[in-house]
């Protein structure tokens, strides 16, 4: 891109959100000071304080950590989110038309939607523009908005302060807060809910009622399924864990002590962590330790839930990755493994519509005999629903 380019003579719409957009104070880090880093009090159910401020000519502001507040003078069409998370976001949002690339295609999962007609995404655009990482591509995008945490930027890929501050200005506002897991050392500001970062991103669209609605959906179908939870006593410890290889040898760790919200189903469905008690720490930035199938034997779980195989069926997955592990002389005296209880671990980055079907399955894969076999097409949410919300059929 020339400097002529960075520096249009003729106003444009978006120039116009650019202006608006602006980060008050000129740092992305302009609202974080007094916050900590966690949001102990918060549920997945709480929705945050404060709505979105507007005036007589539309211009609004959100607020989100770690920029503080964003003023816009119009409603973002075209918009760039990092991962699969806010990527759905915008989707549950009937926002998919405006997706303009993404920052992490690779783990943004858009076979959901087959099961929801009317709800899609464009594959040509993300596959044409899968990981926005740079200012090039972002300048080259023109987004009006980026749903990013700039502190995710800095370091994960070597940004300054100063780039997003230019990238900010230039083309438009980053809102955005690196909720899937909470154990990096860097991410010393509030952290959200799935449900709390959905609420800000409707505040960027302006898309109050699509939100409210998708809330009491979830929270509905949340109260049922728990309704029919057996005694705490009586569900399985689950380790959740990442290997993406068909023949794993050691694993990478994950806790569900970490409220991050890639963890969010088995939180909502009672499940005790199968390395409570250990010195093991949740994988992070800095964490990148491993442990091998002695370790695992040590814990021996009932159910262990393996991330990095979300592109395969849950029969591929057992034909591959389960029986290798059967075959294992150390992963066949796995509990877990003998009773055939290793399954997909989800997500990394899962947004509203995601959580629905990643709730179910869950559900079926701890609790089989109350909710039905994992491979079994039975249907515990209203897909109708869904698609009658994200494309505004809804009351």
């Amino acid at each position: 891109m020339t400097k002529d380019d960075m520096n249009r003579e003729s106003p444009t719409r978006r120039d116009y959100m650019k202006y608006g957009g602006a980060v008050v104070g000129g740092s992305f880090f302009a609202g974080c000071s007094s916050n900590s880093a966690t949001d102990a009090t918060a549920t997945e159910s709480e929705t945050t304080t404060g709505t979105p401020t507007t005036t007589e000519d539309e211009s609004y502001s959100v607020t989100m950590e770690p920029v503080g507040d964003v003023p816009f003078q119009t409603v973002p069409e075209r918009w760039t989110p990092y991962g699969g998370d806010y990527a759905d976001m915008g989707v549950a949002l009937g926002q998919a038309d405006g997706l303009a690339g993404i920052g992490g295609g690779d783990r943004y999962y858009t076979s959901v939607y087959d099961d929801l007609p009317g709800v899609s995404v464009d594959q040509e655009t993300i596959d044409a523009n899968p990981e926005v990482r740079t200012k090039e591509e972002f300048y080259e995008l023109d987004s009006d908005v980026h749903l990013y945490d700039p502190g995710m930027l800095i370091n994960w890929f070597d940004w300054s302060r100063s780039d997003v501050d230019e990238i900010a200005d230039n083309v438009a506002p980053f809102v955005g807060n690196l909720i899937f897991r909470r154990s990096d050392e860097w991410h010393d500001y509030r952290y959200y809910t799935l449900y709390q970062a959905f609420e800000k991103v409707a505040e960027v669209f302006q898309e109050r009622q699509r939100y409210e609605a998708f809330k009491q959906l979830h929270d509905d179908y949340i109260a049922e399924l728990q309704s029919h939870l057996p005694p705490a006593e009586e569900r399985p410890n689950v380790l959740l864990t990442f290997e993406g290889t068909d023949e794993p040898e050691s694993f990478s760790p994950y806790r569900l002590n970490d409220n991050g919200t890639s963890k969010k189903q088995w939180r909502d469905l009672g499940v005790t962590d199968a390395l409570a008690g250990t010195d093991i720490e949740n994988l992070s930035t800095t964490n990148r330790g491993e442990y091998d199938y002695e370790t695992l034997l040590e814990v021996d779980p009932d159910v262990i839930l393996i991330r990095g195989h979300e592109r395969k069926s849950a029969a591929e997955f057992r034909a591959t990755v389960l029986q290798f592990m059967r075959e294992h002389t150390v992963g066949s005296q796995l509990t877990a493994v003998q009773n055939g209880r290793v399954y997909r671990g989800g997500y990394l980055r899962q947004g509203p519509i995601h959580n629905l079907f990643l709730t179910e399955r869950a559900a079926k894969q701890l609790y089989p005999d109350i909710f039905g076999a994992v491979t079994s097409d039975t249907e515990l949410f209203d897909r109708q629903r869904v698609v009658d919300i994200v494309t505004g059929e809804f009351a």
